[in-house]
């Protein structure tokens, strides 16, 4: 990673496009998931909607990774390889979607959502919303002249206030023509610390 980029008012528009569709495309998934279909399912309901669009699915084949999706099922922090895995009734399961517009040379567009699989329990809903809060509290602080610990902080700060700890091991990321590209976003910190956010950027927040 190295410096930050900042888009023109064109590229900006771009970017909205590609996160436009891979939100159309989370959507779509989303309304689809029930107990008894498979991870591999998902993989070509997205693969299969991402490519009618006119777009590639931004995982396939990067850095090695085999299929045009992330499903991350129960105690799977992210990045979870599709397969044979059936969802069962209880389960909750990330659902993480990039798509690349137009397929050569384009923008990515990166969102992903956790849905739940029939009634999960009490205590797994509960670390879902917070996290899902949690994602609401970070992209409320930014705004121009605020830095990128502000987010950690408003993060962090809310999710062990609610009994929950935060991954430190994965981050938000810069996104734009390059998947992961710089600042990174941590989901913890201190307030006050790291880059300073400017008009144009454009980044991941993924609590």
């Amino acid at each position: 990673m190295g410096s930050v980029k900042i888009l023109s008012k064109r590229e900006a528009q771009r970017m909205r496009e590609a996160g436009a569709l891979a939100a159309e495309t989370l959507c779509h998934v989303g309304r689809l998931l029930e107990a008894g279909m498979t991870t591999e399912d998902i993989n070509t309901i997205v693969h299969d909607y991402t490519l009618a669009a006119g777009a590639r699915p931004a995982p396939l084949n990067y850095k090695g990774f085999p299929k045009s999706v992330c499903t991350s099922v129960n105690h799977v922090v992210c990045h979870g390889i599709p397969g044979p895995q059936k969802l069962r009734d209880g389960d909750i399961i990330n659902v993480d979607v990039t798509s690349v517009l137009p397929a050569v040379n384009g923008w990515f567009g990166d969102t992903s959502a956790t849905f739940y699989i029939g009634e999960p329990s009490a205590l797994t809903k509960h670390v879902v919303e917070v996290a899902r809060e949690c994602l609401e509290l970070g992209i409320a602080v930014v705004k121009p002249g605020a830095r990128i610990g502000d987010i950690g902080h408003a993060i962090q700060t809310y999710a062990e206030a609610k009994g929950c700890s935060v991954v430190r091991t994965y981050t938000g990321h810069g996104i734009h023509r390059i998947f992961h590209d710089s600042p990174s976003v941590p989901h913890y910190g201190r307030p006050g610390t790291g880059p300073l956010i400017r008009k144009g950027m454009c980044f991941t927040i993924e609590p």
